[in-house]
Protein backbone atom coordinates (compact mmCIF):
# COMPACT_ATOMS: atom_id res chain seq x y z
CA UNK A 1 0.00 0.00 0.00
CA UNK A 2 1.27 3.61 -0.89
CA UNK A 3 1.04 5.73 2.42
CA UNK A 4 0.93 9.18 2.44
CA UNK A 5 2.02 11.30 5.86
CA UNK A 6 0.72 15.52 5.68
CA UNK A 7 2.73 17.80 7.45
CA UNK A 8 -0.01 19.66 9.72
CA UNK A 9 -1.46 22.38 9.02
CA UNK A 10 -3.62 23.05 12.05
CA UNK A 11 -2.74 26.16 14.32
CA UNK A 12 0.31 25.22 15.96
CA UNK A 13 0.27 21.66 15.19
CA UNK A 14 3.66 20.01 14.98
CA UNK A 15 3.00 16.75 15.69
CA UNK A 16 3.60 14.30 12.99
CA UNK A 17 1.41 10.80 11.82
CA UNK A 18 4.06 8.34 11.87
CA UNK A 19 8.49 8.92 13.18
CA UNK A 20 10.83 7.90 11.05
CA UNK A 21 10.80 4.30 13.33
CA UNK A 22 7.26 3.39 12.58
CA UNK A 23 7.58 4.52 8.74
CA UNK A 24 10.64 1.67 8.88
CA UNK A 25 8.25 -0.66 10.12
CA UNK A 26 6.09 0.11 7.60
CA UNK A 27 8.92 -0.15 4.47
CA UNK A 28 9.53 -3.21 5.70
CA UNK A 29 6.76 -4.84 5.68
CA UNK A 30 6.78 -4.06 1.69
CA UNK A 31 4.68 -0.71 1.89
CA UNK A 32 5.79 2.66 0.11
CA UNK A 33 5.52 5.78 2.16
CA UNK A 34 5.30 9.56 1.42
CA UNK A 35 6.41 12.38 3.55
CA UNK A 36 6.05 15.48 2.81
CA UNK A 37 9.29 18.14 3.33
CA UNK A 38 9.60 19.23 7.18
CA UNK A 39 6.37 17.69 8.44
CA UNK A 40 8.56 16.67 11.49
CA UNK A 41 11.68 18.80 11.57
CA UNK A 42 9.62 21.03 13.78
CA UNK A 43 10.86 18.55 16.48
CA UNK A 44 13.70 17.00 15.30
CA UNK A 45 12.54 14.39 12.90
CA UNK A 46 14.77 15.58 10.01
CA UNK A 47 13.96 14.97 6.59
CA UNK A 48 17.14 12.54 6.43
CA UNK A 49 15.78 10.51 9.04
CA UNK A 50 12.97 10.12 7.25
CA UNK A 51 15.43 9.11 3.59
CA UNK A 52 16.92 6.47 5.69
CA UNK A 53 13.75 4.70 7.35
CA UNK A 54 12.90 4.11 3.54
CA UNK A 55 10.34 7.40 2.90
CA UNK A 56 9.82 8.95 -0.16
CA UNK A 57 10.01 12.60 0.32
CA UNK A 58 7.43 14.98 -1.63
CA UNK A 59 7.07 19.11 -1.48
CA UNK A 60 3.41 19.52 -1.84
CA UNK A 61 0.59 17.92 0.34
CA UNK A 62 -1.36 18.14 -2.86
CA UNK A 63 1.25 14.83 -4.20
CA UNK A 64 0.36 12.98 -1.20
CA UNK A 65 -3.23 13.18 -1.54
CA UNK A 66 -3.24 12.51 -4.88
CA UNK A 67 -0.67 9.48 -5.05
CA UNK A 68 -1.46 7.97 -1.46
CA UNK A 69 -3.89 5.19 -0.97
CA UNK A 70 -3.79 5.79 2.48
CA UNK A 71 -3.38 9.56 4.78
CA UNK A 72 -2.21 9.08 8.09
CA UNK A 73 -2.12 12.43 10.39
CA UNK A 74 -2.78 13.54 13.78
CA UNK A 75 -5.82 15.98 13.31
CA UNK A 76 -8.88 16.52 11.59
CA UNK A 77 -8.33 17.66 7.86
CA UNK A 78 -9.07 20.92 7.70
CA UNK A 79 -11.38 22.53 4.88
CA UNK A 80 -8.47 22.22 2.11
CA UNK A 81 -7.38 19.01 2.91
CA UNK A 82 -10.93 17.21 2.96
CA UNK A 83 -11.39 18.76 -0.83
CA UNK A 84 -8.60 16.81 -1.33
CA UNK A 85 -9.76 13.41 0.18
CA UNK A 86 -10.95 10.91 -2.86
CA UNK A 87 -13.21 8.11 -2.93
CA UNK A 88 -11.97 4.84 -1.61
CA UNK A 89 -9.10 6.81 0.38
CA UNK A 90 -8.39 5.66 3.42
CA UNK A 91 -8.09 8.29 6.22
CA UNK A 92 -6.72 7.21 9.15
CA UNK A 93 -6.64 10.33 12.48
CA UNK A 94 -8.41 11.95 15.15
CA UNK A 95 -11.73 12.95 13.98
CA UNK A 96 -13.96 13.82 16.92
CA UNK A 97 -16.71 14.71 14.19
CA UNK A 98 -19.90 15.02 16.98
CA UNK A 99 -19.07 18.88 17.57
CA UNK A 100 -18.24 19.57 13.99
CA UNK A 101 -21.11 19.00 11.66
CA UNK A 102 -18.57 20.78 8.11
CA UNK A 103 -16.37 18.60 8.83
CA UNK A 104 -18.49 15.60 8.76
CA UNK A 105 -20.00 16.74 5.58
CA UNK A 106 -17.06 16.92 3.78
CA UNK A 107 -15.69 13.96 4.89
CA UNK A 108 -19.02 12.11 4.03
CA UNK A 109 -19.08 14.25 0.54
CA UNK A 110 -15.66 12.63 -0.12
CA UNK A 111 -16.55 9.04 -0.01
CA UNK A 112 -13.91 8.48 1.64
CA UNK A 113 -12.68 6.04 4.59
CA UNK A 114 -12.29 7.52 7.49
CA UNK A 115 -11.17 5.92 10.48
CA UNK A 116 -11.25 7.81 13.81
CA UNK A 117 -8.30 7.41 16.54
CA UNK A 118 -10.32 8.53 19.20
CA UNK A 119 -12.85 5.79 18.88
CA UNK A 120 -11.00 2.46 18.06
CA UNK A 121 -11.33 0.70 20.83
CA UNK A 122 -8.75 -1.61 23.63
CA UNK A 123 -8.98 -5.25 24.53
CA UNK A 124 -8.76 -4.51 28.11
CA UNK A 125 -11.68 -2.08 27.80
CA UNK A 126 -11.10 1.80 26.53
CA UNK A 127 -9.76 3.92 24.04
CA UNK A 128 -5.93 2.90 23.48
CA UNK A 129 -5.43 5.35 20.69
CA UNK A 130 -6.75 8.74 23.01
CA UNK A 131 -5.66 7.71 25.89
CA UNK A 132 -1.78 8.64 25.20
CA UNK A 133 -3.22 12.56 24.43
CA UNK A 134 -5.25 12.93 27.19
CA UNK A 135 -2.59 11.50 29.72
CA UNK A 136 -0.73 15.02 27.86
CA UNK A 137 -3.49 16.88 27.78
CA UNK A 138 -4.40 15.64 31.74
CA UNK A 139 -1.43 16.82 33.13
CA UNK A 140 -0.46 19.96 30.98
CA UNK A 141 -4.43 21.08 32.12
CA UNK A 142 -2.39 21.80 35.45
CA UNK A 143 0.31 23.23 34.00
CA UNK A 144 -2.08 25.96 31.70
CA UNK A 145 -3.90 26.18 34.63
CA UNK A 146 -1.76 27.17 37.17
CA UNK A 147 0.12 29.42 34.64
CA UNK A 148 -3.55 31.32 34.50
CA UNK A 149 -4.40 31.80 38.00
CA UNK A 150 -1.26 33.81 37.54
CA UNK A 151 -2.94 37.41 38.10
CA UNK A 152 -0.95 38.81 34.83
CA UNK A 153 -2.82 36.49 33.04
CA UNK A 154 -6.34 38.12 34.89
CA UNK A 155 -6.02 35.22 37.42
CA UNK A 156 -6.81 35.26 40.60
CA UNK A 157 -3.13 35.52 41.27
CA UNK A 158 -3.24 32.30 43.67
CA UNK A 159 -0.42 30.28 43.94
CA UNK A 160 -1.48 26.11 43.17
CA UNK A 161 0.49 24.97 46.26
CA UNK A 162 0.45 27.58 48.44
CA UNK A 163 3.05 28.16 51.25
CA UNK A 164 3.02 27.49 54.85
CA UNK A 165 0.52 29.81 56.07
CA UNK A 166 -1.30 30.91 53.52
CA UNK A 167 -4.02 28.02 51.94
CA UNK A 168 -3.13 26.02 48.75
CA UNK A 169 -5.47 26.51 45.65
CA UNK A 170 -8.49 24.50 44.68
CA UNK A 171 -8.99 22.01 41.99
CA UNK A 172 -11.49 20.85 40.83
CA UNK A 173 -11.55 18.22 38.29
CA UNK A 174 -15.00 16.87 36.65
CA UNK A 175 -14.36 13.15 35.54
CA UNK A 176 -11.89 10.72 36.82
CA UNK A 177 -10.86 8.79 33.82
CA UNK A 178 -7.76 9.43 31.48
CA UNK A 179 -7.78 13.02 31.55
CA UNK A 180 -8.82 13.71 34.92
CA UNK A 181 -6.38 10.91 36.89
CA UNK A 182 -3.34 12.94 35.24
CA UNK A 183 -4.85 16.15 36.37
CA UNK A 184 -5.09 14.98 39.56
CA UNK A 185 -1.34 13.34 40.17
CA UNK A 186 -0.22 16.51 38.67
CA UNK A 187 -2.36 18.59 41.05
CA UNK A 188 -1.80 16.62 43.91
CA UNK A 189 1.93 16.72 42.97
CA UNK A 190 1.93 20.85 43.70
CA UNK A 191 0.50 20.72 46.64
CA UNK A 192 -2.66 21.61 45.78
CA UNK A 193 -6.17 20.86 47.54
CA UNK A 194 -8.14 18.49 44.68
CA UNK A 195 -11.83 17.53 44.32
CA UNK A 196 -12.46 14.67 42.10
CA UNK A 197 -16.07 14.20 40.86
CA UNK A 198 -17.26 11.30 38.81
CA UNK A 199 -20.24 9.30 38.52
CA UNK A 200 -18.63 6.14 38.89
CA UNK A 201 -18.16 5.24 42.41
CA UNK A 202 -16.31 2.30 42.16
CA UNK A 203 -13.19 4.91 40.13
CA UNK A 204 -13.60 7.18 42.99
CA UNK A 205 -12.88 4.21 45.20
CA UNK A 206 -10.12 3.51 43.53
CA UNK A 207 -8.83 6.85 43.65
CA UNK A 208 -9.42 6.92 47.41
CA UNK A 209 -7.43 3.96 47.93
CA UNK A 210 -4.47 5.86 46.12
CA UNK A 211 -4.69 8.95 47.27
CA UNK A 212 -6.41 8.83 50.42
CA UNK A 213 -6.97 12.09 52.18
CA UNK A 214 -4.64 14.07 49.65
CA UNK A 215 -8.30 14.05 47.66
CA UNK A 216 -11.57 14.18 47.87
CA UNK A 217 -13.88 12.39 46.03
CA UNK A 218 -17.35 13.64 45.24
CA UNK A 219 -20.33 11.41 43.74
CA UNK A 220 -21.17 13.72 40.64
CA UNK A 221 -24.93 15.81 40.72
CA UNK A 222 -25.77 18.90 39.46
CA UNK A 223 -25.75 20.66 43.13
CA UNK A 224 -22.49 18.75 43.63
CA UNK A 225 -20.76 20.27 40.79
CA UNK A 226 -22.68 24.04 41.49
CA UNK A 227 -20.98 23.40 44.93
CA UNK A 228 -17.59 22.56 44.02
CA UNK A 229 -17.20 24.54 40.76
CA UNK A 230 -18.35 28.24 42.91
CA UNK A 231 -15.58 27.25 45.68
CA UNK A 232 -12.98 26.33 43.01
CA UNK A 233 -10.22 28.81 42.24
CA UNK A 234 -8.65 25.80 39.07
CA UNK A 235 -12.27 23.70 37.27
CA UNK A 236 -10.83 20.92 34.45
CA UNK A 237 -13.41 19.66 32.63
CA UNK A 238 -12.56 15.88 31.36
CA UNK A 239 -15.75 14.62 30.45
CA UNK A 240 -15.54 12.04 27.79
CA UNK A 241 -18.82 9.94 26.04
CA UNK A 242 -16.71 8.31 23.18
CA UNK A 243 -17.20 9.64 20.18
CA UNK A 244 -20.45 11.98 20.97
CA UNK A 245 -20.35 15.82 22.37
CA UNK A 246 -19.30 16.19 25.86
CA UNK A 247 -21.84 17.04 27.82
CA UNK A 248 -22.59 20.21 29.61
CA UNK A 249 -21.74 19.94 32.86
CA UNK A 250 -21.31 23.73 34.26
CA UNK A 251 -24.21 26.65 32.71
CA UNK A 252 -23.34 29.90 31.89
CA UNK A 253 -25.31 30.87 34.37
CA UNK A 254 -22.81 29.43 37.07
CA UNK A 255 -19.77 30.31 35.31
CA UNK A 256 -21.25 33.94 35.92
CA UNK A 257 -21.11 32.99 39.98
CA UNK A 258 -17.89 32.06 39.83
CA UNK A 259 -14.99 33.32 41.77
CA UNK A 260 -13.63 36.48 39.58
CA UNK A 261 -10.34 35.55 38.03
CA UNK A 262 -10.98 31.71 38.56
CA UNK A 263 -9.59 29.49 35.48
CA UNK A 264 -11.59 27.03 33.60
CA UNK A 265 -9.17 24.56 31.57
CA UNK A 266 -12.16 22.95 29.17
CA UNK A 267 -9.80 19.56 28.32
CA UNK A 268 -13.17 17.98 26.88
CA UNK A 269 -13.37 21.37 23.93
CA UNK A 270 -12.37 18.56 21.21
CA UNK A 271 -15.84 16.67 21.59
CA UNK A 272 -17.46 20.70 22.06
CA UNK A 273 -16.75 21.24 25.53
CA UNK A 274 -18.31 20.52 28.83
CA UNK A 275 -18.51 24.28 29.88
CA UNK A 276 -21.38 26.19 28.27
CA UNK A 277 -19.21 29.19 27.92
CA UNK A 278 -16.91 27.25 26.12
CA UNK A 279 -15.79 27.65 22.96
CA UNK A 280 -12.27 26.31 20.94
CA UNK A 281 -8.96 28.53 21.21
CA UNK A 282 -5.59 27.76 19.89
CA UNK A 283 -2.02 28.49 21.37
CA UNK A 284 -1.70 31.14 19.66
CA UNK A 285 -4.90 32.67 21.64
CA UNK A 286 -5.34 30.51 24.09
CA UNK A 287 -7.66 32.30 26.71
CA UNK A 288 -10.96 34.62 26.34
CA UNK A 289 -12.95 35.84 29.76
CA UNK A 290 -16.34 35.01 30.47
CA UNK A 291 -17.56 37.09 33.68
CA UNK A 292 -13.97 37.50 34.61
CA UNK A 293 -13.99 33.59 34.51
CA UNK A 294 -10.44 32.61 32.91
CA UNK A 295 -11.25 30.08 29.72
CA UNK A 296 -8.45 28.20 28.52
CA UNK A 297 -10.26 25.80 25.64
CA UNK A 298 -7.36 24.63 23.21
CA UNK A 299 -8.70 22.21 20.87
CA UNK A 300 -4.98 20.67 20.57
CA UNK A 301 -3.08 20.82 23.71
CA UNK A 302 -0.61 18.35 23.27
CA UNK A 303 0.30 19.97 20.05
CA UNK A 304 2.65 22.19 22.76
CA UNK A 305 4.73 19.25 23.57
CA UNK A 306 4.69 17.97 20.03
CA UNK A 307 7.90 15.77 20.44
CA UNK A 308 6.36 14.26 23.35
CA UNK A 309 2.88 13.93 22.06
CA UNK A 310 4.11 12.55 18.33
CA UNK A 311 5.86 9.10 19.81
CA UNK A 312 3.39 8.76 22.54
CA UNK A 313 0.48 8.65 19.65
CA UNK A 314 2.89 6.59 17.39
CA UNK A 315 3.34 3.72 19.90
CA UNK A 316 -0.94 3.29 19.85
CA UNK A 317 -1.28 4.39 15.98
CA UNK A 318 1.39 1.77 14.52
CA UNK A 319 -0.19 -1.30 15.02
CA UNK A 320 -3.57 -0.64 13.38
CA UNK A 321 -1.54 1.15 10.41
CA UNK A 322 0.47 -2.00 9.90
CA UNK A 323 -2.69 -3.72 10.15
CA UNK A 324 -4.69 -1.72 7.85
CA UNK A 325 -1.19 -1.68 5.10
CA UNK A 326 -0.96 -5.51 5.21
CA UNK A 327 -4.64 -6.72 5.05
CA UNK A 328 -6.48 -3.67 3.35
CA UNK A 329 -9.21 -1.63 5.39
CA UNK A 330 -12.12 -4.25 4.69
CA UNK A 331 -10.12 -7.48 5.65
CA UNK A 332 -8.40 -5.70 8.76
CA UNK A 333 -11.67 -4.11 9.85
CA UNK A 334 -13.64 -7.42 9.81
CA UNK A 335 -10.53 -9.31 11.76
CA UNK A 336 -10.46 -6.85 14.42
CA UNK A 337 -13.66 -5.85 16.08
CA UNK A 338 -12.00 -2.57 18.26
CA UNK A 339 -10.49 -1.28 15.11
CA UNK A 340 -14.00 -1.38 13.41
CA UNK A 341 -15.37 0.72 16.07
CA UNK A 342 -12.71 3.50 14.29
CA UNK A 343 -14.78 3.57 11.63
CA UNK A 344 -16.87 6.83 11.80
CA UNK A 345 -17.22 7.76 7.97
CA UNK A 346 -17.68 5.10 5.15
CA UNK A 347 -17.88 5.67 1.95
CA UNK A 348 -20.66 8.64 2.40
CA UNK A 349 -22.43 6.49 5.22
CA UNK A 350 -21.92 7.79 8.88
CA UNK A 351 -21.03 4.41 10.45
CA UNK A 352 -20.67 5.44 14.10
CA UNK A 353 -23.93 5.70 15.98
CA UNK A 354 -22.97 8.48 18.20
CA UNK A 355 -21.76 10.60 15.52
CA UNK A 356 -24.86 9.89 13.89
CA UNK A 357 -27.45 10.66 16.33
CA UNK A 358 -25.16 13.91 16.76
CA UNK A 359 -25.75 15.56 14.05
CA UNK A 360 -29.36 13.90 12.66
CA UNK A 361 -27.35 11.55 10.06
CA UNK A 362 -28.63 7.98 9.26
CA UNK A 363 -26.55 5.65 10.92
CA UNK A 364 -24.96 2.73 8.77
CA UNK A 365 -23.49 -0.16 10.87
CA UNK A 366 -20.02 -0.94 9.57
CA UNK A 367 -20.45 -4.46 9.30
CA UNK A 368 -23.12 -3.98 7.01
CA UNK A 369 -20.65 -2.07 4.59
CA UNK A 370 -18.28 -4.72 5.36
CA UNK A 371 -19.87 -7.51 3.87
Amino acid sequence: MRIGVPKEIKNNEYRVGLTPASVRELVSCGHQVLVQADAGSAIGLSDAEYLTAGAELVTKPEQIFERAEMIVKVKEPQANECAMLRNGQILYTYLHLAPDPEQTAALVKSGAICIAYETITGAGGGLPLLAPMSEIAGRMAIQAGATFLEKTHAGRGVLLGGVPGVAAGHVVILGAGVVGTNALQMAVGLGARVTVLDKNVDRLRQLDLVFGNRISTIFSTTSSIEEAVLEADLVIGGVLLPGAAAPKLVSRELVSRMKKGAVVVDVAIDQGGCFETSHATTHANPTYLVDDVVHYCVANMPGAVARTSTFALNNATLVHALALANKGWKQALKDDAHLRHGLNVCQGQITYKAVAQTLGYAFVAAEALLD
